[in-house]
């Protein structure tokens, strides 16, 4: 099921109107997969060649998991699935939110056929709202920080993006604490 699944979103064109860039579904998936990292929508890099996390906050992202690229982007290993799977386009202050057809129309079913995850690993707050929905905290940064809230089943971070530096710089508590419990957590899963 899970490959029929990947064929029709590959094949999807429910944004069309709505992207100046069109589309290009950006997802990683296998049944095998133990591991989910479930984040906002691809950038421009990510859009131009089609590998997901193909940029710095992909860099970020390897190192705080700890493994390597090859690791990474072995789809038996881990799924890849963000809230928008097509690039929005820039806004005033950076990328624009990703559109709502996504999770509208395949997260549900995506998360059904892969019920073989035993971890997601759940970046920024359109993939709180989705995974954790009223038992996320206030802000990410609470989330974030009660991660032990959601375990065993979820792993809350923040955009590994280079704009979060400012973020990481005033909570040095997140690369000291949750990352190593993080990598832990991906090793044992991956062992």
């Amino acid at each position: 099921m899970v490959e029929s699944l990947k064929k029709e979103i590959a094949a999807c064109t429910l944004c069309l109107p709505h992207l100046a860039h069109g589309v290009r579904p950006v997802v990683q998936l296998s049944q095998k997969a133990k591991i989910a990292i479930a984040g906002q929508a691809p950038g421009r890099v990510v859009y131009e060649t089609g590998l997901p996390f193909n940029d710095k906050s992909g860099d970020r992202l390897r190192e705080w998991l700890g493994v390597t690229r090859d690791q990474f982007y072995d789809p038996d290993l881990f799924a890849i699935v963000p809230m928008g799977f097509c690039y929005p386009g820039t806004g005033k202050s950076g990328d624009l939110p990703p559109r709502p057809e996504c999770r509208a129309t395949w997260h549900d079913r995506i998360f059904e056929e892969m019920d073989q995850l035993e971890l997601i690993v759940v970046i920024g707050a359109y993939a709180v709202d989705y995974h954790l929905g009223k038992r996320a905290y206030k802000t990410l940064t609470e989330t974030v920080k009660n991660w032990q809230d959601f375990q065993p089943r979820h792993m809350v971070l923040p955009h590994p993006s280079p704009r979060n530096n400012i973020w990481l710089r005033r909570n040095p508590w997140y690369e000291q604490s949750i990352v190593p419990a993080l990598q832990r957590r991906v090793d044992c899963l991956l062992s």
